[in-house]
């Protein structure tokens, strides 16, 4: 391979300088996302992840590693991160500010570990120590960072950088040993996240630039055919993270098939450049952006094909003179094709997190081919420098105000609705965080408005449920149950509410104890018995049938749960619900939600 008459000789700077550039980022980090610190738990997947999984609430456990590898987790396969959850709890106590501390201090490292892997691959000081700056500090990072749930995202952006390292050494010095150390960290990676799945194809890049092993024949630098071989079994343990992650996935996926193929495929190449236009300019951005209520013209994604296909055509071109536009480019392209959204899962038709390795190669590109374009310019290095720093207060300052919006779920909720149009999901779950401050009438404004934009929105249904329950509108509280019940038969708080209506409802038509029993069996079955609303509607139900022996066994299992968490206003409630069972008298008070 010709090198460009420009290219970057490497002088190697003292170590010290290193460190302190390493030590500099992670500061900065820490610093500008400590903020974080004081934030709670947001009601978006991070109870599903933590606050009500008794797997993880229980701390770090045998059966709890056991349960992390066998099962899937907020419909995912990630066992590491799982783990990781119950090392907070069992160290931390459950404290969000701790959770939050330990993502941070994740994402500090990563953006270290990134800048020496690059300094180590390309021999650039300072355009790597840019590219880090820029992955550390940028806007996009904030949903993986602050996010809790996203954990898997920077505990799996530390093995991608420490299999990087791995794999840097083992070129240079090959040996078994070394080369199982890139299959622990890879495998470790997976474990986070599967979004390392192309990471083999990745390492092939890199061979090509900045490594150069293409195009040799020597023992020290392998020839292509060896290349391809030395991939196949990093090859093979992404093949076996794909596949339990699309087991894991089932119900998502199935989610995802209520949007047309050709909608998605349109959706995913015009998602391309939504991307680099949200790293270039990082404004409204949101938690959730939903799917637009109609495709995208045919222009638009004619278009985007016609660009995508410009521009890899360039880098192909231009890949000898040019190798950090190609590997940084397809570095951008490969690295989304997991999540752009060719496989639907959910229904969201973007997410910011998806950027958090990703965009690392077109920062490459980018720093690399204006520092070369520039490079007989008199006064670049004074030029750079500044732009650099200026690059690096905007940045700052753009993400400190994106972290402002996640301060607590109703801001990021309302900031949400404010940048997205038609967002359903935002209003269901504002309506969630309404119902459990007891602001019943806004709740159900918010829940009628998300019906408004999908009717079959199972979420926004139970709200609504609960909403109009909770306001005395019993029979109109019912159908919504039904309602939600249709479009989502599996949902376990829907089956919950609705079993404890079915047995504590004022009116004698509407209760039906059997049914009500089969409901949370149900719940019981798949949630487990550690949750103690879930018990105290079965406890009900079999109350409303007569089997009052079960109702006071199964409610003081509750009790004893709800003692054990500090939970004061369900431990009085069960405790009146057991003295009325014991007198055989009715119920008082309707439920409270399963979350």
């Amino acid at each position: 391979m010709k090198k460009s008459r420009r290219e970057f000789k490497a002088v190697a700077p003292p170590r010290a300088l290193l460190l302190a550039i390493a030590f500099s980022l992670a500061l900065v980090t820490v610093l500008l996302f400590g903020r974080t610190f004081s934030y709670p738990f947001i009601n978006f997947d991070d109870p599903a992840y933590i606050l009500e999984r008794p797997q993880i609430t229980r701390g770090l456990t045998l059966g709890g590693i056991g349960w992390s590898l066998s099962h899937a987790h907020g419909g995912n396969w990630h066992p590491l991160t799982s783990i990781s959850h119950m090392l907070d709890c069992q160290w931390f106590d459950g404290h969000a500010g701790a959770h939050h501390f330990v993502n941070v201090l994740l994402h500090a490292l990563t953006a270290s570990t990134l800048f020496l892997v690059l300094w180590r691959m390309t021999g650039a000081l300072w355009r790597s120590a840019f590219v880090a700056l820029v992955f550390a500090i940028h806007p996009l990072r904030v949903e993986s960072v602050v996010w809790i749930a996203e954990r898997k995202d920077v505990l799996s952006g530390l093995f991608f950088m420490l299999t990087l390292a791995a794999y840097i050494r083992y070129i240079r010095a090959p040996s078994v040993w070394r080369y199982v150390v890139i299959l622990i960290s890879l495998a470790c990676g997976l474990m986070a996240k599967p979004m390392l799945i192309t990471m083999p194809f990745l390492l092939l890049l890199l061979d090509y630039w900045p490594l150069r092993r293409f195009g040799k024949t020597n023992q020290s630098a392998p020839n292509v055919p060896r290349l391809l071989l030395e991939k196949l079994p990093m090859l093979a343990l992404a093949a076996g993270s794909a596949a339990a992650t699309m087991i894991a996935q089932h119900d998502a996926l199935g989610a995802g098939e209520k949007v047309s193929l050709n909608w998605r495929i349109g959706n995913a190449l015009v998602s391309y450049f939504v991307y680099i236009g949200k790293m270039l300019w990082p404004t409204h951005l949101a938690v959730f952006y939903p799917f637009p209520q109609n495709p995208f013209l045919w222009w638009q994604v004619a278009l985007a094909v016609v660009l995508l296909l410009l521009i890899s055509g360039l880098a192909i071109f231009w890949r000898k003179t040019q190798p950090w536009f190609f590997a940084g480019w397809f570095w951008y392209l490969g690295m989304l094709v997991p999540v752009i959204g060719f496989v639907q899962v959910g229904m969201q038709s973007r997410a910011d997190r998806y950027t958090y390795l990703p965009q690392i190669g077109l920062a490459i590109a980018l720093t690399w081919g204006l520092a070369e374009l520039t490079a007989s310019w008199r006064y670049r290095r004074l030029i750079f420098g500044t732009s650099a720093v200026a690059i690096g207060v905007a940045l700052v300052a753009c993400t400190g105000q994106q972290l402002s919006y996640w301060r607590d779920s109703e801001t990021l909720w309302n900031h949400t609705i404010a940048v997205t149009s038609n967002n359903d999901l935002a209003h269901a779950y504002l309506a969630d965080l309404l119902l459990r401050q007891n602001r019943i009438e806004e709740a159900g404004v918010e829940a009628e408005e998300a019906l408004r934009i999908r009717p079959d929105n199972s979420y926004a249904q139970n709200n609504l449920a609960l909403a109009l329950f909770r306001s005395g509108r019993l029979l109109e509280a019912v159908e919504h149950w039904k309602r939600s019940l249709e479009l989502k038969p599996d949902s376990l708080n829907a089956q919950c509410n609705f079993a404890w209506v079915l047995a504590t409802c004022p009116d004698p038509a509407l209760r039906d104890g059997s049914r009500a029993i089969q409901l949370t069996e149900n719940v019981l079955v798949h949630a487990g018995r550690d949750n103690p609303s879930v018990l105290r509607a079965a406890g009900a139900a079999y109350a409303e049938t007569g089997q009052f022996d079960k109702a006071i066994a199964i409610a003081q299992e509750a009790l004893e749960i709800t003692r054990a968490q500090g939970n004061e206003a369900l431990t009085e409630d069960l405790q009146f619900n057991i003295a009325n069972y014991q007198k055989r008298l009715p119920l008082r008070d309707p439920g409270v939600s399963v979350r």
